[in-house]
């Protein structure tokens, strides 16, 4: 089906606002001016039990890890949680960026959301932001209860670039010794440094996101001599993906990110972890945290969250 006529007019409007990121613009500190000077639209936050800002210990010797904590309204204890991790190509956005989805995203899975505001590319590159993420996945896991939450229902997440970021965790948490992780929701996930699917060749330009954004953005994160083989830089290049826990994996028709999000979940499921696949027809990358202007948008939302509710036994 072609692109929805409320996603067309949305995409044209943020690609004509966004800059040409790999082709005309290809300084990483240029790009965020460039971002942050773009008139800031007047939003009423979404509210929440409560918010709070903190700073948890990093990796090893690394600086500690800025994180924004998210409680549902009427928390109780024994709360799951989860923690999510915001797209931007490794290299733009922020918490601030997300701040609305990670409200909508604490009040619709009654979970406390820990976001991760981990060091971005070029300036740290490969495997900076998966270290960063880990570390704050193990310290979730071993404050939850001074949190309010439960040790024991701990779920990642993320969108584009986060959602590698909650993929690699995984694998982390796996190889590492733990923690045990109950679920994985991979919002149109970037997972693959090659950058060569039909979707790539399909979307690659069109559709907000480009091809070349998602390569610039690549290139930032690993370098001229980055590994991009290394499975915590690309799951994909994992050998052995099972024991990894129960994902939602959600993908975009118009999205260049497509075709990869949609094998990535064939190989989980190849591997034996339960997995839900859904394609979003007529809908591009980015499109779920637009729920004020696109009903698909919503809608993911909702069916995301209830994956998510379902792994912490929270809804039948």
């Amino acid at each position: 089906m072609p692109l929805k006529p409320e996603a067309r007019a949305i995409v044209e409007l943020a690609s004509a606002a966004f800059p040409k990121l790999g082709t005309e613009v290809l300084d990483a500190a240029e790009a965020r001016r460039l971002l942050a000077a773009r008139p800031a639209a007047v939003v009423e936050p979404i509210p929440v039990g409560r918010v709070e800002e903190r700073t948890v210990p990093g990796p090893d010797g690394a600086p500690e890890v800025r994180v924004r904590i998210y409680w549902p309204a009427d928390a109780e204890p024994g709360l799951p949680v989860v923690v999510f991790c915001h797209g931007g190509g490794f290299t733009i956005c922020s918490v601030d960026s997300h701040d609305q989805f990670c409200r909508t995203m604490t009040n619709g899975i009654g979970a406390i959301v820990v976001s991760v505001d981990y060091r971005q590319a070029p300036e740290h590159r490969f495997p900076a932001a998966a270290e960063d993420a880990y570390a704050v996945v193990r310290w979730a896991a071993d404050h939850a209860a001074q949190l309010g939450g439960d040790p024991a229902r701990i779920a990642v997440a993320g969108d584009s670039s986060g959602g590698n970021l909650a993929a690699v965790t995984t694998l982390m948490a796996r190889e590492r010794g733990g923690p045990a992780l109950a679920h994985q929701l991979l919002i149109y996930p970037m997972l693959d440094p090659s950058c060569d699917t039909a979707s790539y060749r399909d979307n690659a330009e069109g559709y907000f996101t480009t091809a070349a954004h998602l390569r610039w953005y690549w290139e930032q994160y690993l370098g001229p001599d980055g590994d991009g083989d290394h499975p915590y830089a690309a799951p994909p290049r994992a050998a052995d993906l099972s024991g990894l826990p129960p994902a939602h994996v959600l993908t975009a028709e118009f999205d260049p990110l497509r075709d990869e999000g949609e094998a990535y979940a064939a190989r989980l499921r190849a591997a034996g972890v339960p997995t839900e696949m859904i394609r979003y027809d007529g809908e591009f990358h980015g499109f779920v945290s637009m729920a004020d202007h696109l009903p698909d948008a919503e809608r993911a939302a909702a069916v995301a969250f209830s994956a998510v509710r379902r792994a912490f036994g929270s809804e039948e």
